[in-house]
């Protein structure tokens, strides 16, 4: 079953933010944009290169009212001491939650339950607290967080613009379309 549109289900997980622990829920992923992005595991190789990634970005996301999530089975504690040393993860500035119980990997349904880690899912969550984006890969296939950015804006173009849609490669300011019965065809 798609988990296009339905609500994010409750949950609970401690995290490492501005060489902070803290608790994060799902009510932290409500009344703004957020991007929950699922790795499977601190200490790899394809995972800090993606998180440096969307650290690198990061400002640009802030800039559009964004927040990032990054989540792995691992501990908050394993978090940190990954961000002590790794200068990629080190600069990171954005949320890491831990997720040693499954829940939240259970929750999105990204959960390798044989291997006890989650595969590469990105997920964009509007402010109502509902997805509307999901892209799930490969553990070999590293993810772009400028194409993530991309997706983000035509989602924010979307929810709102009623009434248009943005088409393949889509920019911002570039034109949108307006679905009618008089397009039918035509494109």
């Amino acid at each position: 079953m798609s988990l296009i549109n339905t609500e994010v289900k409750p949950f609970k997980a401690q995290a490492l933010k501005a060489g902070k622990f803290i608790e994060v829920t799902d009510a932290n992923l409500k009344g703004k944009w957020s991007v929950v992005f699922f790795y499977p595991a601190d200490f790899t190789f394809v995972c800090p290169t993606e998180l440096e990634d969307l650290a690198d970005n990061y400002a640009e996301f802030q800039k559009l009212g964004v927040e990032i999530y990054s989540v792995s089975t691992d501990t908050h504690f394993a978090h940190k001491a990954w961000h002590d040393t790794s200068d990629a993860v080190k600069k990171i500035q954005y949320t890491m939650v831990g997720d040693p119980t499954h829940q939240l990997s259970r929750n999105f349904d990204v959960l390798i339950e044989a291997d006890g880690i989650a595969d590469r899912g990105t997920f964009v969550i509007d402010p109502a607290g509902k997805i509307q984006i999901v892209e799930i890969t490969a553990g070999g296939i590293g993810r772009d967080a400028k194409e993530l950015l991309r997706k983000v804006k035509a989602a924010q173009y979307v929810a709102s613009h009623p009434g248009e849609v943005c088409p393949a490669k889509w920019k911002e300011g570039e034109k949108t379309l307006a679905p009618s019965l008089d397009l039918v065809g035509k494109i």
